[in-house]
């Protein structure tokens, strides 16, 4: 199968499980606004957030390491899965001696038992589902995704409408759902036959981890860079700014969801596909169609601000769509920077994605810390922190991939998106007059700056696929 229709062929398959999961949950807002106040909005996303700090920490971020090595022809499989295992299950034991020190947190002192099943079940369905994608079980992932979406749903309508268990019941639907999800990934593909001990498979084991320490300050940096604003937004504005914040992020997830997809089936391609004399080419083809959909989503999501708030949220929430439109450019910027980061997993750089993303989080949690206690900015000042930080890692990895593989970016287009949808954000921030007007003419202007790239890759696509079956 030509690369390109692999590519697509991948994306369109984790398109039926990513995107059914994360919209479906996306639309859960309605109900998780109105049955929790902004307060309690806000604790139970720390709980959920602190978990996921805790998720590489817990587990020396093996899961990194998962796909990566479990793509690899030379690799046993079993090797990989059974250290996967293992790593997993003593870095939980030993990351219960901190329990104490999490209890006395404010925020998570009568949670922390929930804390540490929500990393357990996390990490058992990364894991599994990891390794089904290393397998390139591709459509047992997307339907997994769909199983995932289902439960998810069923156990917060469960808890939070008929056993009104509020913010535990928020937590706790995420766990009953990976629970679920992990049992039936490990059933449907057999992976108790990958659970092997033998002498041979320390050397695998010593590999991956070289390979996935460096990547665990990485995803601490990147929380650092992504969410640890809010803790510092509960701490300096309240709890109920920081819910507003919370829910304003939602709306953004969209890009994430929709790169997200993309990115999962882009790093197979990138490991099996990237390399050789092409893979310049390559890369910059990918990543300049990738950038032109991230913008043109997030052009329509700026558009549509005021609007989808309304809609998703309670009223307590009325003043969050104030900082949708930089969060928004942020997440463009992210998932950027998380498409070149393939380019470090490719050439088995991990410890350039350290670097680039430390000084990232540095940026940020600087710039919040400054910016946020001036009354005229407020939380919108955590948003900038984000959008400027993200930029900076971008910049960087940049620079890097054009001396890695030589691949280019596109300049005078990636200029235009952030002008535009920079341009979207003060016009609908400001609410200056006729900005309904303007806010369509730009997008407008974006979708005319940025089809063209994805429509010429299709048009590429289809002709391969015509001329094949000429041939054949």
């Amino acid at each position: 199968m030509n690369k390109y229709t692999k590519l697509i062929s991948n994306t369109v398959l984790f398109a039926i499980g990513s995107f059914s999961s994360k919209v479906l949950t996306f639309l859960l807002m309605p109900l998780v606004t109105r049955v929790l106040q902004p307060e309690d909005y806000s604790t139970a996303d720390l709980i959920v957030q602190m978990a996921n700090l805790m998720l590489p920490l817990a587990t020396a971020g093996i899961l990194h390491a998962i796909i990566r090595f479990g793509l690899d022809k030379s690799v046993r499989k079993s090797d990989v899965f059974t250290t996967g295992l293992l790593i997993i299950a003593g870095g939980l034991s030993v990351f219960l001696v901190f329990a104490p020190l999490l209890h006395r947190l404010s925020y998570f002192g009568g949670n922390t038992a929930l804390i540490y099943i929500y990393v357990l079940t996390s990490s058992m369905r990364s894991l599994c589902s990891q390794f089904v994608r290393a397998k390139e079980y591709v459509r047992l992932y997307a339907i997994d995704g769909v199983f995932a979406t289902l439960t998810v749903v069923l156990f917060n309508v469960l808890f939070l409408l008929v056993f009104q268990l509020g913010i535990v019941g928020y937590v706790l639907a995420t766990v009953c759902s990976d629970l679920l999800s992990a049992f039936f990934l490990f059933v449907i593909a057999r992976l108790w036959k990958y659970i092997r001990l033998r002498r041979g498979m320390l050397a695998v084991s010593l590999d991956m981890l070289r390979y996935s320490m460096p990547l665990i300050p990485t995803t601490i940096s990147w929380w650092l860079t992504n969410v640890s604003s809010r803790y510092i937004i509960a701490e300096i504005l309240g709890s109920a700014v920081n819910g507003q914040y919370t829910a304003a992020n939602k709306i953004p997830t969209i890009v994430t969801i929709i790169s997200g997809i993309f990115i999962d089936a882009w790093q197979l391609s990138a490991v099996t596909d990237g390399t050789g004399r092409d893979q310049a080419a390559f890369f910059t083809r990918v990543f300049v169609a990738f950038q032109s959909i991230a913008f043109l989503c997030g052009s329509g999501l700026i558009l549509g601000d005021r609007l989808a708030m309304t809609l998703l949220t309670a009223k307590e929430y009325s003043d969050a769509w104030r900082y949708v439109p930089v969060l928004v450019m942020s997440t463009c910027f992210a998932s950027m920077d998380q498409f070149l980061g393939s380019v470090y997993m490719v050439e088995k750089r991990s410890s350039m994605a350290l670097v680039t993303q430390m000084l990232g989080a540095v940026i940020n949690v600087g710039l919040c810390i400054v910016l946020l206690p001036i009354p005229e900015i407020g939380a919108i000042g955590a948003a900038l922190a984000c959008l400027i930080s993200y930029m900076a890692v971008f910049v960087m990895r940049a620079v890097s991939a054009r001396r890695l593989i030589g691949m280019r970016f596109g300049l005078p287009r990636l200029a235009m998106n952030v002008f535009i949808l920079g341009t979207q954000s003060v016009i609908l921030i400001l609410e200056l007059p006729l900005w309904v007007l303007w806010e369509i003419l730009l997008t407008a202007l974006a979708a005319c700056v940025n089809l063209r790239p994805v429509l010429h890759q299709v048009q590429q696509l289809l002709a391969r696929r015509i001329a094949r079956r000429q041939a054949e």
